[in-house]
């Protein structure tokens, strides 16, 4: 048995900063564990058509947390990466408009403004109704019905769950704020207004697919990366066993992978159906060497009828490439076979997103307090089952190093 003072499960990028940070302060007694071949979780990157692409979707550096740049750029210097403002489209009405919908109506047709403008004049946010408790509902009461039905309940459909009030609205609070009056505003003056959206604006490699700077950080600690995933956890004896049959036990262990992928042999009948009870959607890559047709970065496809819910633009934010992929949930995923696109290059990642589910927070607290008790904790995306961005993940670990 191999006994070390921290045990990480998951070189994904919360796992690799862990790791790195406690390197930094000459803590050397640590292992992570890695089910692939490669390090970057869902930031890993392949060579396709020449240039890399993003096997785990679409993944930028935001500026807005300073010290998590600074920290990336230790392995991939910055001046290595390029700076851009987010261009970021949605295609409705038989249009191409900006990133949040409702400061940029302005952009469709009069014609179509004015219904738009009247929904939302109408909606139960702004006339006072009281905020309801089911997904559907709340998204009309924020939005109003037209952009309920034409832009967030089919896109949220495609990406999420075709039951969508199985999903809370504890986290809709995130989505960018844009008052009706200033909606309105935006129409007269024909200019965005309101709160804008995360990655407003963000770096990615001038070079290199984003996962490049994550292959850096785990060459820089190569002695402590065992390219073996946990198979399954004992939380009594702090034990874990390797898919290759090794075990391996620590003072404490942090785990970065989804709960539901382990073995967990002592957990308490609680902490068992909380886990049981947690969901995640698959989404598959498919690369598209053809031009977009769009100068945006990324583009969200509300339309029922294409099985892709998002487009990530290659060429516009990777100099002197080709192409697009398509992000597509795995059970929409088999409408490609037969197409003229169906032996390109694809990538199916089983875990995608952590499905905010209305009983979630509830499952997660049972889960990370039981796991704390036998100093086991969750971090990041799987860890804590939160739809984190990397740069999110990277400073929750950056301050989980100096708490440890």
């Amino acid at each position: 048995m191999v006994k070390v003072k921290y045990l990480i499960l998951g070189a994904g990028p919360s796992g690799l900063t862990l790791g790195r940070c406690l390197k930094d302060k000459g803590i050397d007694d640590f292992v992570i564990l890695e089910k692939e071949d490669q390090a970057g979780g869902l930031c890993r990157s392949e060579d396709v058509d020449g240039k890399p692409l993003d096997i785990g979707g679409g993944h930028f550096l935001d500026v807005r947390r300073p010290k998590v740049c600074e920290f990336m750029f230790r392995f991939l210097p910055e001046d290595q990466w390029n700076i851009f403002d987010r261009d970021s489209k949605i295609r409705v009405e038989g249009c191409e408009i900006d990133h949040p919908f409702e400061a940029n109506i302005w952009q469709l047709p009069e014609s179509i403004q004015e219904k738009y403008l009247d929904s939302i004049k109408r909606a139960g946010c702004i006339t006072g109704e009281e905020k309801p408790e089911k997904f559907t509902d709340w998204i009309r009461w924020k939005l109003g019905d037209e952009i309920a039905d034409n832009y967030m309940l089919p896109y949220n459909r495609k990406m999420f769950s075709e039951t969508l009030d199985e999903l809370g609205t504890y986290w809709l609070e995130k989505l960018p704020n844009v008052s009706f009056e200033e909606t309105l505003k935006s129409c007269k003056e024909h200019k965005s207004l309101g709160q804008q959206p995360g990655h407003a604006r963000f770096y990615y490699p001038k070079e290199y697919g984003y996962g490049e700077p994550f292959l850096r950080m785990a060459e820089s600690m190569s002695d402590n990366i065992v390219y073996a995933g946990a198979s399954s956890l004992s939380l009594k004896t702090r034990t874990v066993t390797d898919v290759n049959g090794e075990e391996y036990c620590a003072d404490k262990i942090i785990t970065t992978v989804p709960w539901e992928s382990l073995k967990i042999s002592d957990a308490s009948e609680d902490m068992t159906k909380a886990i049981g009870q947690l969901k995640h959607s698959s989404v598959e890559i498919r690369y598209v060497p053809k031009d977009p047709g769009s100068k945006a970065h990324w583009i969200y496809i509300p339309d029922p009828e294409i099985p892709y819910h998002r487009i990530l633009c290659r060429c516009n934010f990777l100099p002197d490439s080709n192409g697009y992929w398509v992000e597509t949930v795995k059970k929409r995923a088999e409408a490609y076979a037969g197409s003229d696109i169906s032996d390109n290059f694809a990538y199916m990642n089983e875990y995608a997103y952590p499905l905010n589910t209305i009983n979630k927070r509830q499952c997660m607290e049972v889960i990370l307090d039981e796991a704390r008790d036998h100093n086991v904790i969750g971090l990041g995306r799987w860890g804590e089952h939160e739809h984190y961005n990397s740069d999110v993940v990277i400073e929750k670990a950056m301050k989980l190093a100096e708490e440890l």
